[in-house]
């Protein structure tokens, strides 16, 4: 049996709500990707330009430094990456934590949540800054039953 980890950022609660109904069905280790400094409201304002997110999203090579690094990642076999979409992609923390560690030889499946852009751009750029990985299709889980869509995922064989 493979060891699975559901990574995770969440900047309001609506990804975290959907990792933990994950990790419940996969009976999966949790790790939340939390920021060295947290969001506040004014940070996550994406119509101001001068806003904190909108700053990071602007530019590409921006990485902000994650709070706490994750477990021993040499132990899953398989790593579920979620994180609300933000500009059409993933929030640069992402980036960051998948930059971060070594994922050769570990299948990873992403997932996301969104007001109303798709995932389609996301996965794209997740494979840019992480291709050493074995990347599977993800979705973007609103409004549907994750933990169904995570035992599907898993009892396919990833």
């Amino acid at each position: 049996m493979s060891k699975i980890l559901i990574a995770y950022f969440s900047a309001s609660g609506v990804t975290a709500r959907t990792a933990k109904e994950m990790a419940k069905a996969a009976g999966a280790d949790l790790y939340e990707i939390c920021p060295a400094e947290p969001y506040t409201a004014a940070d996550l304002n994406w119509m101001d330009q001068k806003s904190r997110s909108t700053l990071e999203m602007n530019d590409p090579a921006c990485r902000p430094a994650i709070a706490a690094p994750a477990a021993d990642l040499d132990q899953y076999d398989t790593v579920f990456v979620g994180f609300p979409i933000w500009w059409y992609v993933e929030p640069r923390i992402v980036d960051t934590f998948l930059e971060r560690y070594d994922f050769s030889g570990k299948t990873v499946i992403p997932f996301a949540t969104s007001g109303g852009s798709g995932i389609e751009k996301a996965e794209q750029s997740l494979k840019s800054h992480c291709p050493q990985a074995n990347w599977k299709k993800g979705k973007l889980l609103n409004h549907m039953d994750a933990a169904a869509w995570t035992k599907s995922v898993l009892d396919s064989g990833c």
